[in-house]
């Protein structure tokens, strides 16, 4: 009998699983909307062979002793479980099978640790982030539609932007200083995350502007929070104060770099590494829309130009093995939780434009909608999402039940909305 092969954990996964949450299930969702109707038989079949083109994905965690050094990954030949499900339609169906998406993730200790749930056209691919990330199961899924539909699903070549020489980020404030916290809204008295998600157009930007949509998604995120917090008695800013004398924070976005290629040979895990992009005291009163979206675009180059590790220098030392993992899991987690009030205000995660087509043939058809979701345990509390697909911006903000509600979420997503008109600038 051929022994399987064990990979340990890598720095991201092993930090992950450290700090593991019943009551927020780090999972990622994917929702997928497609024209026509999906064959079962053909679906399964497609999907199963895409797993095994990409054969990384065949993993959980292996047994072991307390006293091990290290999590590993166990590669199998075989899914053990039925990845493919199909849902029956209802009028609530779409919204049970998004609820599931963050409440129920797939258990590592079944291969693989995704789940593609099917409610009449629209897949929903759930992710258990401990293990993989969103760009890593698009790719799959783009494997899946080709197999499917026998279509080319390659990735577009993404656009070419003139190089920007590494430079030192100006004005950044201090990493000492702990940024400002989503303020609260309602909270709801359930556990775990709630979501939302809607479509919006994709924001204008005059040709040849020295901005990403990228750059106007986070500034309209900084301001969306601005504009939350000043409304629920608490500001923004840092190094300023208030008439009281209490200390005025930053504003601090986490935002995921993929460095990925997007064919085939992508690496499939978590390969995201994360960088912080700040706002300075009187960047988020704004008189100047242009000026402040180029601070931002040059922060953002800057900042993704800067060789780090993917969750920072620390976190390599906590995962190396000079101790078991339950001991290394048990410091991790205190760590954590003295860190807690340095944890950025929100996570923005924009995957962009769609590099696949997600063409699934000629009865299926081509994804006009794709959405995602990233987890939003607290002290957080609030993630942002976005990708654009058939010309459209598609927004998911999650949120921790623990900080706000359905309402609060569906007033942050007026807020976004309106803060992403005023980045629009004319020409």
């Amino acid at each position: 009998m051929t022994t399987p092969v064990r990979v340990p954990f890598p720095v991201v996964d092993e930090v992950s699983r450290h700090c593991l949450q019943e009551e927020e299930p780090e999972t990622v969702h994917i929702e997928v909307h497609l024209p026509g109707p999906v064959d079962q038989t053909r679906l399964r079949k497609a999907f199963t062979e895409a797993l095994h083109r990409h054969p990384r994905i065949l993993m959980r965690e292996a047994r072991g002793p307390w006293y091990r050094r290290r999590y590993e990954w166990e590669l199998t030949a075989e899914p053990d479980v039925e990845v493919v499900t199909f849902a029956p339609a209802g009028p609530r169906a779409l919204q049970d099978a998004r609820t599931r998406a963050l409440t129920e993730a797939p258990p590592l200790s079944m291969s693989p640790p995704i789940r593609l749930e099917v409610v009449d056209s629209v897949l929903f691919l759930t992710i258990n982030h401990t293990a993989l990330d969103g760009p890593a199961c698009l790719r799959i899924l783009a494997t899946a539609a080709e197999l499917y539909g026998g279509t080319d699903n390659s990735p577009a070549a993404p656009p070419t932007r003139p190089a920007a020489p590494p430079q030192q980020a100006p004005d950044i404030p201090t990493a000492w200083s702990p940024p400002a916290r989503v303020a609260p809204g309602t909270p709801d008295p359930s556990p775990g995350n709630g979501m939302l998600v809607t479509e919006l157009p994709l924001p204008h930007r005059p040709k040849g502007s020295p901005y990403t949509v990228n750059d106007q998604l986070m500034v309209t995120t900084a301001l969306t929070i601005a504009h939350w917090n000043r409304e629920h008695g608490a500001l923004p800013h840092s190094r300023l104060r208030s008439s009281g004398g209490t200390p005025i924070r930053p504003l601090r976005i986490t935002m995921p770099v993929d460095d990925r290629p997007r064919d085939t040979t992508m690496p499939i895990g978590n390969g995201t590494r994360l960088v912080e992009v700040p706002f300075l005291p009187s960047e988020l009163d704004v008189t100047d829309m242009p000026a402040l979206l180029q601070r931002t675009a040059t922060r953002t180059r800057a900042l993704k130009s800067l060789p780090r590790p993917q969750l920072g220098h620390g976190a390599a030392l906590l995962t190396a093995p000079w101790a078991p993992v339950a001991a290394r899991a048990a410091l991790t987690r205190a760590l954590r939780r003295a860190a807690a009030p340095w944890t950025s205000t929100t996570l923005l995660s924009n995957i962009g434009r769609i590099p696949y087509p997600l063409d699934f043939g000629e009865e299926t058809g081509r994804a006009h909608a794709v959405w995602f979701s990233a987890p939003a345990r607290m002290p957080r509390g609030l993630t942002v999402t976005t990708a654009s697909t058939a010309g459209r911006l598609h927004l998911a903000l999650r949120w921790s039940r623990a900080l706000l509600s359905h309402g609060d979420g569906a007033h942050l997503r007026d807020l976004f909305e309106h803060y992403l008109h005023t980045t629009e600038v004319s020409p």
